[in-house]
Parts: C-alpha cells; sequence; structure tokens
C-alpha cells in the first residue's frame, strides 16, 4: 500500500467541550488512539475535521494540530461572523477549511455559504468542505459550482447524487474516498467515475473513527480504493491529490 495522507479523520478529545447531536455524543478518540489505530498504514499526514459534536469549538482542534505535527492540518467550523483575526489565527494553527455540514448540523448554514466561503479564500487560501447528500446538491449546485475551492465528503452519500457530484469534479471539486461504512452507494463505480472525469480529484482517507456510521473504517477499504484506481494511480490518490489540496501555502493578505 503506499503512504497516505489521511484526507478525514477526527480527533475527539474529552478534555474539550462536545455538544450532544441528535442524542449522540461520542467516545473519546484522542491523538493517541488514532495513531495506535493507523499504525502501520504508512499514514504521512492528514485532515483533521470538526464534527457536528463539536460545533464551534476550536481548542480540540488546535491542540490536535500541535500533537500531531505540521504535516497534519485542520478543517473547522466556525460561525459566518468569525473575525478575520480568528480566521488568521487558525490559519496560523494549521487550518486550511471551512466545514458545512449539511448532513449533521453544528456548522454555518448553508445561507452563509457564498460569501463565508469567499471570504475565507480571499483571506488565507482556505477551501470549503460540504458534508451534504450529493442528491440535494441539484439545489445549490450552480452556487457551489462558482466557488473558488471545494472538497465533497465521503463522495457525496448517495448513488443517486452521482452524476451531480461529477458534474461538479468538472469544475474542479475535489471528492473524498472515505466513509464506505456509511454511504448508499458502490464505492468502487463511484472512484472510477470521478477518476474518469478528473484523476486529480480524488483523496482517500480513513474518516476514523467512524462515528455513526453503519461499520467503522477498515484497512480493507483502502485496499478497494488501491484495486480501483490504475497502478500509477495510487500516489496521487492515496497522497498527492490532498497533500496538493491542502499542504499548499497560500498567504494571508
Amino acid at each position: 500500500m503506499p503512504p497516505l495522507f489521511d484526507a478525514h479523520l477526527h480527533i475527539i478529545d474529552p478534555a474539550h467541550p462536545l455538544v450532544e447531536n441528535n442524542g449522540y455524543l461520542p467516545e473519546p478518540f484522542t491523538v493517541d488512539d488514532y495513531r495506535a489505530r493507523v499504525d502501520g498504514l504508512d499514514v504521512r499526514g492528514g485532515a483533521v475535521v470538526s464534527g457536528s459534536f463539536q460545533a464551534f469549538d476550536q481548542g480540540y482542534l488546535r491542540d490536535a494540530l500541535a500533537a500531531l505535527g505540521p504535516a497534519f492540518v485542520g478543517v473547522t467550523q466556525i460561525p459566518a461572523d468569525t473575525s478575520d483575526a480568528d480566521i488568521l489565527s487558525l490559519h496560523e494553527a494549521g487550518v486550511r477549511g471551512v466545514r458545512f455540514n449539511a448532513a449533521r448540523g453544528g456548522s454555518a448554514s448553508l445561507d452563509d455559504l457564498n460569501r463565508l466561503a469567499r471570504r475565507v479564500h480571499h483571506l488565507a487560501g482556505w477551501h470549503v468542505e460540504l458534508y451534504i447528500d450529493a442528491r440535494f446538491l441539484a439545489n445549490t449546485w450552480e452556487q457551489v459550482a462558482t466557488l473558488p475551492a471545494v472538497s465533497i465528503d465521503h463522495m457525496g452519500l448517495h448513488r443517486d447524487g452521482l452524476p451531480q457530484l461529477l458534474r461538479l469534479v468538472e469544475h474542479g471539486a475535489k471528492v473524498k474516498a472515505t466513509g464506505f461504512g456509511r454511504v448508499d452507494l458502490d464505492p468502487t463505480a463511484a472512484i472510477r467515475a470521478i477518476m474518469a472525469v478528473d484523476p486529480t480529484a480524488l483523496m482517500a482517507g480513513t474518516d476514523l473513527p467512524s462515528t455513526r456510521a453503519r461499520r467503522p473504517f477498515e484497512n480493507a477499504d483502502l485496499e478497494l480504493i488501491r484495486q480501483a484506481v490504475e497502478p500509477e494511480q495510487l500516489n496521487a490518490v492515496f497522497r498527492d491529490n490532498a497533500a496538493e489540496f491542502y499542504l499548499r501555502e497560500p498567504r494571508p493578505a
């Protein structure tokens, strides 16, 4: 298996506040837990993503990024009225994206998507990450397609949204090959369809600890990705696409 930039992981640190979401609170999954779970997978970096149950807390993310080191970045949730100074402070801590969680909540509203997405990109070079059922992208497709930098979680979750997702890929969107235990689609078919449109779009990850998924991440999920792409595409899908997307260093204005 090639080296991995883990494009989607969560750290759940009980030292920081958690917010019950639809009656759910996750079990702890600390930096040490993550390192133990991915031991042997040759993880070279990754993106720590804020979950619905973390709402707008930044303390856990700052601590996680400090512990994991500079090869890891953050994707956070912030209120639409977050100050420029706070955004730039988060950038210095390693945050590189803002997440809109349409599937679970806990983030800014999609009503704020256009303004906030353009603001953080202009200010700090951040992208927008959408956790959304791709079937609903039809309602916001033109708005999303014109944003400066976008990624979509878990391949858009549902097979019926794949045509909308592929249209976004044509317009430069990145897609995470993650969360196979929570999607309602054939991962192999979706991976091959995305790669046929843009082989630089797909980014592999673990989705650890897979909160609320029907089944958690298995190492075999990475093997499925490996078998779905051409051998010459492996390094790009497992590492280079995500590293280019997350670790490029846009300079704040």
